[in-house]
């Protein structure tokens, strides 16, 4: 496949094994048995690969296929508005928003505007961007949107926790507690740590579409779970 060809079908249930080993990509598999082909990210430490996906690359079937899936997930948790997380987040919040049926979401940011107040921000890092130092702000204008609300904290990926973590302390920074956190893929077991220092009620709290295993090499171009 060539690196534009992925996330951009979903296939019918059973298409390809999930059982590995895996060459080239990683069937990431929906509750309804539906597939989609992940590309393998190897490691730098040359033994071990992870899956990735990018939504904001997705075709608009699979990312209706994620939201569908997702959305009905956090519903159970009786949320009010959902929060984005910058940046691939804030594709897929705002198609689970429309699958609940709301008007709109709130998206957070890492661009400060002049009218943003320092105060409304926490520092934030990325697994993928992580010799970039930001801060994740939410917009004043938007707070009377999320105060008193049942809010549902949305990003694509879970992968080191970092990210989410980021996001809960600026909500807790507004007296804000979630009710659910989602994301389309739940990424390995690493962010199981980083989440649970932040506090045990966190973790039964996640909803994931799917989630992918920390991949060990086994041959050239083969991984197993």
């Amino acid at each position: 496949m060539q690196p534009h060809d992925f996330w951009q079908d979903v296939h019918p249930a059973g298409s390809f094994d999930r059982a590995g080993p895996f060459s080239g990509f990683f069937p990431a598999t929906l509750d309804d048995g539906s597939q989609i082909r992940l590309p393998i990210r190897p490691l730098a430490d040359g033994e071990h690969a992870l899956a990735s996906l990018i939504i904001n690359q997705a075709s608009f079937d699979v990312q209706d296929a994620l939201a569908a899936d997702l959305a009905p997930k956090l519903a159970a948790f009786r949320p009010e508005v959902i929060v984005g997380l910058p940046t691939l987040g804030l594709t897929l919040a705002a198609a689970v928003a429309r699958a609940l049926g709301y008007a709109r979401y709130v998206p957070l940011g890492t661009s400060r505007k002049f009218w943003y107040d320092e105060s409304l921000s926490v520092p934030l890092s990325s697994i993928t961007t992580p010799e970039q130092q930001k801060r994740l702000y939410v917009d004043p204008r938007m707070l009377p949107l999320i105060k008193g609300k049942r809010v549902a904290l949305v990003d694509d990926v879970i992968s080191s926790g970092t990210s989410i973590v980021s996001g809960l302390t600026l909500m807790a920074s507004l007296g804000i507690e979630p009710v659910v956190i989602g994301a389309a893929m739940l990424q390995s077991e690493r962010w199981h740590d980083r989440l649970d220092t932040f506090g045990p009620e966190w973790r039964p709290r996640v909803a994931g579409v799917f989630r992918t295993p920390m991949l060990k090499k086994a041959g050239e171009g083969s991984w197993i779970s």
